[in-house]
């Protein structure tokens, strides 16, 4: 990564309204699932930031809000000197998730989105 400046991506994470885990997750007030969320988003990291998931861990994560069938995802992620890859997921001015990957081989080395 170039400069002092992170390297911030916006982008949008699909996840059908009818997506089979809303049905039995609750019924009757269908939510989508931590662990769902957290793999479209972890799938839009890898394929935008070009990196192999195998070498990164889940350094931290927490769900603050729920997702209901239709909501618009916003995903915000963002490569940091240090090697993380802070992340953010927002549904309108509501955010739902944060987190943060490190790289499993070489924690607070690696210089995720660009060249080293």
């Amino acid at each position: 990564m170039k400069g002092d400046a992170p390297l911030i991506m916006h982008s949008a994470i699909e996840v059908p309204k009818d997506h089979p885990s809303f049905a039995g997750h609750f019924p009757k007030f269908p939510v989508l699932p931590g662990a769902v969320l957290l793999d479209a988003a972890l799938q839009v990291i890898r394929r935008e930031r070009g990196i192999d998931l195998t070498q990164w861990r889940i350094a931290s994560v927490k769900f603050l809000d729920v997702v209901r069938p239709g909501d618009a995802l916003r995903l915000e992620h963002e490569a940091q000197k240090s090697g993380l890859i802070r992340f953010t997921v927002r549904v309108a001015d509501r955010t739902v998730a944060s987190g943060s990957l490190s790289s499993a081989g070489r924690a607070g080395t690696a210089q995720p989105g660009g060249a080293a």
